[in-house]
This record gives C-alpha cells, structure tokens and sequence, in this order.
C-alpha cells in the first residue's frame, strides 16, 4: 500500500493554537505540530505506522481515493415540491434535469 495515495490536509487548529494534519481516509488520525511542514510530516507518519500495523494483523486497509474509481452516477432524495421546482427550472432553461442539478452542484 503507497501512503502516497492518501489525501492529507493541514488546518490550523485555533483550540491547540498548532497545525493539524489530517488524512481523510483515517478520519480518527490526526497530529500536531508548530508548522505546516511538520504537521504534514507528522500525520503522514502516523498514517504509515497504521498501515503497518493493519498489514501484520491483515485487517483491511482504506483504499486510497485517489485510487478510487467513480461512477458519476449517486441518488439523492429531495422533497417532491423541490423535484417539481428543479424540473420546471430546467425545461424553461431547455436543460434535461441532470445537467441542471450537475451545473448547480459544481457551483
């Protein structure tokens, strides 16, 4: 498994008053540090020292989501007013409702 692959992300944590590392597919992981660099550095550790020990244990490791494929395809329920508001909204803008929900949630 490429450590590599994993998403990380560093935020400032006004409550530690330090940078936090986080990696999205080991949500309960996080480390702190004074920098960005070494938040980074820090969480990406952890995250290594994880995986090593899931592997000795054969647990499943987290595929990475940038390994991920999608489909492009989800369903999501809406109240029937909102479908009847959103299919209007696209037939006057000579849409199909997908393009116009597609174009709204990428705005």
């Amino acid at each position: 498994m490429n450590i590599e692959h994993y998403t990380y992300r560093v935020t400032w944590s006004a409550e530690d008053a330090e940078h936090l590392g986080l990696c999205a597919e080991f949500p309960s992981l996080s480390w702190l540090a004074k920098t960005p660099e070494k938040a980074l550095t820090g969480i990406r550790q952890v995250v290594a020292d994880v995986v090593t020990d899931m592997i000795a244990h054969q647990e499943d490791i987290p595929i990475p989501l940038a390994d991920r494929t999608y489909s492009g395809e989800f369903r999501v329920r809406i109240p029937p007013e909102l479908h009847r508001r959103l299919a209007l909204a696209a037939q006057e803008q000579q849409v199909s409702l997908n393009r116009l929900v597609s174009a709204k949630l990428a705005a």
